[in-house]
């Protein structure tokens, strides 16, 4: 029962805590003095280390062996286990380094690692004394080796998973960023304000606490959050002075324009709250909901502090930008009416600590 116990601790050890601490499992199952686990890798054929433990040097650390060289590479080949009772016979299978002879091994095991009928590599344990093991121990090792086997398949698995994903996130930002593009081609001041908004809305949203996931999605609803202007008309968007109200009507209609154009992109369902709703304000007088207080997102109200600061320190074609200083007093003016007064001491103390 013990070792039943041992046989499927292995396997758990492996997915949780990788290769390395699976040699140290063996060993205190088992009764060895070294062992190592040399690997497959699919793109070069040759099976190389990933762990070792129990060795005077690391010998073995840069193994690299061809499928039939070696013992091991004839434990992959032949997909069968080995066993050498006596190495001070024959060391010839063992020149992988000049100092293996140091080691003063005497016994050796070599099993396959199998899953889904395909070698992952080898398992490998080493005895200074010799051994004379039973059939119970024979079978266990094989088990051993077995559930190595499946947990290390199923560890690459989720490491490729891993890869995937991060690729797949990488390929999300970019199409993003291809869609941003998209307005700053209309106007090229546009580029230039969304890099300043966004890098302030994640350091705040950052002091506020927001975890790692969630600011995934707040750098891309800021990235985007005016991407519903490219369904606006030329001589609204570039007027270089007021609007009027039937203008800004069709101005106002970029947030709805925004959702309707990304709603039905999933992954980004997350980032949409900056841009429906980064227009509203906190007295319930902003567009395009009127929405009130906390009914607006926290996402949303964080980034409004940043486009209107920015706004107001940017060159516009009906006005000169305003100093920092006269930007700021107008946040703390707007506080409780425009903006969430909770949030706008943190967003003030970042401004004034920071180079923006």
């Amino acid at each position: 029962m013990a070792r039943y116990i041992g046989q499927r601790l292995v396997g758990t050890i492996v997915v949780l805590f990788g290769v390395s601490v699976l040699v140290f499992a063996i060993l205190y199952l088992m009764p060895g003095d070294a062992a190592t686990v040399l690997l497959l890798n699919s793109k070069t054929n040759l099976l190389e280390f990933a762990a070792g433990k129990g060795f005077h040097s690391n010998i073995l650390q840069y193994t690299r062996l061809k499928l039939g060289e070696g013992c091991a590479g004839r434990v992959a080949l032949e997909r069968e286990m080995i066993h050498i009772p006596d190495l001070r016979k024959d060391r010839m299978d063992f020149d992988r380094s000049p100092l293996f002879i140091q080691e003063n091994f005497v016994t050796y095991w070599g099993v396959p690692l199998m899953a889904k009928c395909l070698v992952l590599g080898v398992l490998e344990m080493f005895h200074r004394s010799p051994l004379k093991p039973d059939k119970d121990l024979q079978n266990f090792l094989v088990m051993v080796a077995g559930q190595a086997a499946i947990a290390i398949d199923s560890a690459m698995m989720f490491s490729e998973l891993q890869k995937s994903n991060v690729e797949l996130s990488l390929a999300y930002d970019s199409t993003i960023e291809g869609l941003s593009r998209a307005l700053d081609l209309r106007d090229k001041e546009t580029k230039e304000h969304t890099f300043r908004v966004t890098d302030i809305t994640v350091k705040l949203a950052t002091r506020l606490g927001l975890k790692q996931a969630e600011l995934i999605h707040v750098r891309r609803g800021a990235i985007l959050h005016d991407i519903g202007k490219v369904a606006i008309p030329d001589q609204i968007l570039f007027k270089p002075g007021p609007l009027a109200d039937e203008e800004w009507n069709i101005m106002r209609r970029h947030p709805d324009i925004a959702v309707e154009l990304l709603s039905p992109v999933t992954y980004l369902e997350p980032a949409l709250e900056i841009p429906h709703w980064h227009h509203e304000k906190w007295n319930g007088l902003g567009y395009p909901d009127g929405l009130h207080q906390e009914d607006i997102p926290f996402s949303a109200r964080l980034f409004a502090l940043a486009d209107v600061y920015d706004a107001l320190t940017s060159n516009r074609p009906y006005r000169s930008a305003w100093s920092k200083w006269e930007a700021v007093e107008y946040i703390e003016a707007q506080a409780g009416t425009h903006f969430d007064s909770r949030i706008v001491p943190e967003f003030l103390d970042l401004i004034n600590t920071s180079s923006f």
